[in-house]
């Protein structure tokens, strides 16, 4: 069902592509937006058990877009090192490819949100879960199931074992 990726030398192990899923703070979500036309939003997000999960409001674009259309793919970028003297990039990188839900459940739509308060002010959560309560009327919460995943990386910085292939 998806591609495999072409250049698999490039390849990163999924360990480290789940790695930078956790350790990268913001990524690109992609939808098909109106008209049929791709909506490519950046976002922050939150890794856990091969799930991204994402804070919105409650309308708008891409909430209408994941209303008509499940599918989405979101990517992040870990390493972008131009080396201008060899016309190259030492880059890093993932993209996923999954199922996007809106999450109407309290219990689901408040895990989700203390995922994202651990991620980015893991010192301030009882402030965060304050926040979510003043906030829980104006605040959407979204979980992307991962279906399938790549992380790439540039020959200069791909692991050893993964040029091995």
């Amino acid at each position: 069902m998806f591609r495999r990726m072409r250049r698999e030398r490039q390849l990163l192990p999924e360990a480290e592509t789940i790695a930078m899923l956790g350790s990268c703070t913001s990524g690109v979500l992609a939808v098909q937006g109106d008209d049929g036309y791709p909506y490519a939003v950046p976002l922050s997000f939150a890794y856990e058990d091969g799930r991204l999960f994402f804070h919105s409001a409650t309308t708008g674009h891409k909430i209408d877009a994941i209303g008509r259309n499940e599918k989405v793919s979101f990517c992040v970028i870990d390493a972008d090192d131009v080396v201008p003297s060899a016309f190259t990039t030492r880059f890093r990188s993932a993209i996923v490819f999954g199922r996007a839900r809106i999450l109407t459940e309290s219990g689901e739509k408040r895990h989700a949100l203390e995922c994202l308060a651990r991620k980015y002010s893991p010192d301030y959560l009882e402030a965060a879960n304050s926040e979510i309560e003043r906030e829980w009327g104006r605040v959407c919460a979204i979980e992307l199931t991962i279906e399938h995943m790549t992380g790439k990386a540039a020959l200069e910085i791909a692991p050893v074992d993964a040029q091995a292939g």
